[in-house]
């Protein structure tokens, strides 16, 4: 029920974000009965593919926090959590950013994730599963990794990829449209759209979105190998490849993520056809760590 509550306050935020920046902007209808008015079309599909790339940022702590369960550590009730907040006390210092919120989620599955609309207002946390499968040399290491995350700003620049990839999708999802429409309709000089532009532009966004995602994926496959070379640098390549192989061999289990936190987690699916690597939101787990081993 939460994430029901979630996803419907975001697309209403969405919505409404939208409509008042559109009408500050003057933008009007881009259908006119002289055809596209792209300049509009293009205002109109960057505000409202910009617009829920970034609420949804603003309120991935939350998100994130709902969908996981996780417990912040506002104050430690024992050693090791007092060890878990001075860890990424350490890290986050040694990495030149603010202190991210420290929680842990209950799941038997060995993951940890980070989220954040900036560098200093972040959450970092870890599952039941890795603190207890992990020494603490290989939990220092995936804290490394997930502050790395942090530090580099991969959550901005995320959401400002996606944002530009949905924006982009449904410019060309409408011109598709139209063009399809009016063919339909080439007898018809009654101007506007008819069914057509409708039904074409809802498949186009969905083939073109496909298509699309395999952009913001290279982009999750390309942010894990730096996280991955800060944890080294922040820990050490030693304990990082350690960590990562320890990863390797749970991988036999699930992911504790749900679907929509796979891409912020440290492990994510593996090697599959080479058709669906394109989709993969990490790459796998022996080609990162081949990445760290040959690392200068």
């Amino acid at each position: 029920m939460k994430r029901i509550m979630l996803f419907l306050a975001t697309n209403i935020a969405v919505l409404v974000v939208a409509s008042i920046t559109l009408n500050i902007l003057g933008v009007g209808s881009y259908i006119t009965r002289q055809g596209l008015d792209f300049g509009s079309l293009l205002v109109f599909c960057a505000v409202f593919g910009m617009a829920g790339s970034f609420i949804s940022l603003l309120l991935s702590k939350t998100m994130a926090k709902w969908s996981t369960g996780t417990q912040l550590i506002d104050q430690p009730t024992s050693a090791n959590e007092r060890w878990l907040v001075e860890t990424v006390q350490e890290l986050a210092n040694k990495a030149g950013i603010g202190m991210p919120e420290v929680g842990v989620f209950q799941s038997p599955q060995a993951n940890a994730f980070a989220t954040g609309w900036n560098k200093n207002n972040a959450l970092v946390a870890v599952s039941t599963g890795l603190l207890e499968r992990m020494s603490a040399d290989e939990v220092r290491a995936v804290l490394g990794h997930e502050i790395g995350h942090v530090a580099n700003g991969d959550m901005v620049t995320l959401s400002l990829i996606q944002g530009v990839v949905n924006t982009f999708v449904m410019f060309f999802a409408r011109i598709i449209g139209y063009a399809v429409d009016s063919f339909l309709r080439r007898d018809d000089d009654g101007g506007g759209v008819g069914i057509g532009f409708y039904i074409t532009t809802f498949v186009m966004e969905i083939v073109l979105g496909i298509l699309a995602s395999t952009i913001v994926m290279w982009y999750s496959r390309q942010r894990e190998y730096r996280a991955d070379q800060a944890g080294a640098e922040l820990t050490s390549r030693e304990t990082m490849i350690g960590a990562l192989q320890r990863l390797q061999a749970d991988y036999a289990e699930q992911s504790a993520l749900p679907s929509t936190m796979t891409a912020f987690g440290i492990s994510g699916e593996q090697k599959s056809s080479l058709l669906a690597n394109l989709f993969l939101s990490h790459p796998p787990l022996e080609e990162r760590i081949a990445a760290l081993q040959n690392m200068k």
